[in-house]
């Protein structure tokens, strides 16, 4: 284990190199297309397994809620939160398509879906991506190095580039946060 500082330095080294990949006009597209789906009242389905789950209630918990600004309630809604038909639907069916049924519920042209997934590997995110671009929703993925097999899938792909799992849910969280501050700058007046 490393020292706290080697850490923490880590960590910086780690957002440098996000940086220095040269993100800006891929977040930049990200920010639009959820502003634009927000801001014409078609959701933002938000999923991720594991600590990416919390990081989908977060995400949605800032939008629903507020983040920075007062204003109105953004619909978005995430796929990781409803206990009964997670533990049903599993159950009965099986986890893999488990966020897949509720873009097929909740799902409208223009609409986005926010997937999360260190690895972009996770069998449940990749089918979700797919029930999302069937059904005409834009779609974006946080993920780790390379992106896994989520990156065709997704219209605007955010990879941080590490493959260790905590190392990338950090800038995860740093990318998630301004994307919640730029989208509420966008829309808190309208």
């Amino acid at each position: 284990m490393d020292s706290f500082d080697a850490w923490l330095a880590s960590a910086q080294d780690l957002l440098a190199q996000t940086r220095a990949q040269g993100m800006d006009a891929r977040m930049e597209a990200a920010v639009s297309a959820i502003a634009t789906a927000l801001g014409a009242n078609r959701p933002l389905l938000v999923c991720g397994n594991g600590g990416s789950a919390a990081d989908a209630e977060h995400i949605v918990g800032e939008l629903v809620g507020r983040f920075l600004r007062e204003r109105r309630a953004f619909r978005a809604i995430a796929l990781t939160s409803p206990a009964a038909l997670l533990t049903a639907w599993t159950n009965d069916y099986d986890y893999d398509t488990v966020f897949a049924r509720q873009v097929e519920a909740h799902a409208e042209p223009g609409g986005v879906l926010l997937g999360l997934s260190t690895s972009g590997n996770s069998r449940n995110v990749v089918l979700a991506l797919e029930a999302a671009r069937a059904r005409g929703m834009v779609t974006i993925g946080l993920t780790g190095e390379g992106g896994g097999r989520m990156a065709p899938l997704c219209d605007h792909l955010l990879a941080v580039p590490s493959s260790f799992t905590p190392a990338i849910q950090q800038v995860h969280l740093c990318l998630y946060h301004y994307l919640c501050a730029a989208v509420e700058e966008r829309l808190a007046d309208g």
